[in-house]
């Protein structure tokens, strides 16, 4: 198909963007795809594209070996991600050697690859289609091929997989072209061009040869136990252009003033990735089982909601000037615990989280167990009462209200704190031994003053005098147990000698002075820190990689407490390590600065947002800052989250 010239948009790797503020380095240098070690890609690779509902990720080689169809916690259509002989995959590249480059087209979640062969140039445009008004009612990715100078021969194959074991996918015939079932997935094939085509019960594929001008595009269009949509391929195509307004939309309405407005617009994209349209629920990741240790054995399915998640990013979105997203993450929240006991994490329809399931897949290069669930379901962390609190308390000070039924239920929960705190939980990081976490009693403190400020306000009933009281016990106590003078430090519980990075989420909530506080973040960076990384708690640097987001704490730690050049010199640092497109993982390893774990990760994403906001916006007169208790970056030497 020939026809006008290739529409252009602005690229996040453009000269205008990228003096927007630091955030992860540009992608205007062509370089070699990436090197697959046994069909799977490093999963820095990766990028990712979401409508709302599911989210694809595409590897700078043109591959697409993640893809859930109709939703993201449905088991995937397209999993080689975590099954490369088996678990099917939508390719796109050129025959030929190439070179590439790629950029997100700016303020979307549209993906732009430019390919570069000896004979032409191409761009690729993939997208996960949105309609009229929002979502549409079915899945639909786009891959629009325009030539841009030259000729390319590209290749094309679409390869359902089998559902990490689960599935026989079949391909079908039929008057309206290809239908791909899996499980319960049907997916449409549309082409749209001159191109050949051949294919099997297990795959469809074919070439065509691109010129100046040229468009050509293959899509995909899928449902779950509905009828097969079969769109005609030029609507399909109309839908990206139509996708990259409806995102730009969007962030026209995102506001956000300081040093960091390319990553933290990003960030910011990759959250609305992750928040699922259909509940309002935000999935902590888009995926299951990728490892946080290539050892194996901490393979987790993170395509759950985490209170925790929702009440940071209800914070983060208010701050943007957003008010549908926190709305509906917060509705989300409440109509859960309106019908279901308070827990961790629930399903992204607000179910109850069932067992976990290990699955017959290898994992990501090998790496098992790739797994269906989550064994944190139906564990105590005592953090979740702050979360609540918390989120509700952030929503009624961006100028909300709350119902009567709310107001009775978070008064019940600040009731139930009051006692709970002295409780042994798992803490933040899931753990199988209970124990008096520091950060489970700090959490705890949160949702009493965060309950007592909103009685104060009317929003809700209760004895505030009885909160307000117990909120300041609970402070004593951990300023009495869980500081060490040896360590002039926080510990992770009362007698431990570890230290836990968890604690600095309660840096500037004023639980003790500034000094003592501060003196936690330097033993903290001394002895979990790894260059500009750190480990969660003590003795993890042995079992997995540093958590990503747990440095991001630090920097918005020492932000909160004054020291702004030490924490935007630690956040430069950090943002060396980004994708190149700006997505993060959970884990970084701290030699080779591979991704590990799921992704897109809603908590890294989250902890650098926060990050940024701590910094907030250059003052315009610095006063020098005073060096007691200075924090210096020294690397350290050298159980199980969710």
């Amino acid at each position: 198909m020939t026809g006008s010239a290739p529409a252009t948009f602005g690229m996040d790797g453009g000269r205008e963007h990228r003096t927007d503020g630091s955030g992860h380095r540009s992608s205007d240098r062509l370089r070699d795809p990436c090197t697959r070690t046994g069909g799977y890609a490093p999963l820095r690779a990766y990028a990712a594209i979401g409508d709302g509902r599911t989210l694809a990720l595409v590897a700078d080689d043109g591959r697409i070996d993640w893809f859930p169809v109709p939703d993201l916690d449905a088991t995937p259509a397209f999993c080689a991600l975590l099954d490369a002989p088996s678990g099917g995959c939508v390719e796109l590249a050129p025959t030929d050697r190439f070179r590439v480059r790629r950029e997100y087209v700016v303020g979307t979640n549209v993906l732009a690859t430019t390919f570069v062969t000896a004979t032409g140039t191409v761009r690729v445009t993939d997208a996960l289609n949105t309609g009229v008004a929002g979502r549409l009612p079915w899945s639909e990715l786009a891959r629009r091929v325009d030539g841009l100078a030259g000729t390319v021969r590209m290749a094309w194959r679409v390869v359902p997989g089998t559902a990490l074991g689960t599935a026989s996918p079949w391909v079908a015939s039929t008057d309206r072209g290809h239908v791909l079932t899996v499980g319960g997935a049907s997916l449409a094939l549309r082409l749209l061009g001159d191109m050949s085509v051949h294919a099997d019960e297990r795959e469809v594929a074919g070439v065509f040869t691109t010129g100046p001008a040229s468009r050509h595009l293959v899509g995909l269009a899928g449902t779950g136990g509905e009828p097969v949509q079969v769109p005609d391929p030029a609507d399909v195509d109309d839908r990206v252009d139509r996708t990259i307004a409806n995102w730009l939309a969007w962030t026209q309405e995102f506001h956000y003033d300081g040093p960091y407005g390319k990553a933290v617009q990003r960030s910011a994209l990759a959250l609305k990735l992750l928040l699922h349209a259909p509940t309002g629920a935000i999935a902590a990741a888009g995926t299951t089982s990728l490892p946080e240790s290539r050892a194996g054995g901490k393979n987790w399915d993170y395509r759950y909601a985490w209170v925790r998640d929702a009440a940071y990013s209800v914070d983060a979105l208010l701050r943007f000037g957003l008010r549908e997203e926190p709305h509906a993450a917060i509705s989300w929240v409440l109509a859960t615990l309106k019908r279901a006991p308070l827990c961790v994490f629930y399903g992204l329809d607000g179910s109850l989280p069932g067992d976990v399931e290990t699955l017959d897949a290898p994992g990501w290069r090998g790496i098992g167990p790739v797994v269906d669930g989550n064994r944190a379901a139906g564990q105590l962390q005592l953090g979740v009462y702050g979360d609540v609190l918390g989120v509700v308390r952030t929503y009624v000070d961006a100028g909300n209200l709350l119902d009567a039924e709310t107001g009775r239920l978070l008064a019940s929960l600040a009731d139930a704190a009051c006692d709970a705190w002295h409780r042994r939980d798992a803490g933040m990081w899931e753990l199988t031994e209970q124990q008096h976490h520091t950060s489970s009693a700090l959490g705890c403190r949160h949702a009493l003053l965060c309950a007592t400020h909103l009685a104060e306000l009317g929003q809700i009933p209760g004895t505030t005098q009885r909160w307000a009281v117990e909120a300041e016990r609970i402070a004593a106590w951990v300023r009495e147990h869980c500081w060490s003078p040896d360590k002039q430090a926080y510990v992770m519980y009362p007698g431990a000698d570890a230290l836990d990075t968890s604690v600095l989420l309660h840096a500037d909530s004023g639980f003790d002075t500034p000094d003592r506080v501060l003196s936690t973040v330097a033993a903290i960076r001394e002895e979990l820190g790894d260059g500009p990384l750190l480990y969660r708690y003590s003795g993890m640097q042995d079992e997995e990689a540093p958590f990503v987001a747990c440095a991001f704490w630090g920097v918005r730690a020492l932000a909160a407490l004054g020291r702004r050049d030490e924490a935007q010199a630690w956040m430069d640092q950090l943002l060396e390590l980004a994708g190149d497109v700006g997505i993060w993982s959970e884990m970084i390893d701290a030699q080779d600065h591979e991704f590990l774990g799921n992704l897109p990760q809603a908590l890294t994403h989250l902890a650098l947002v926060h990050a940024a906001l701590a910094i907030g916006p250059a003052p315009e007169s610095t006063e020098p800052q005073d060096d007691g208790a200075a924090v210096e970056a020294r690397p350290a030497a050298g159980d199980d989250r969710r």
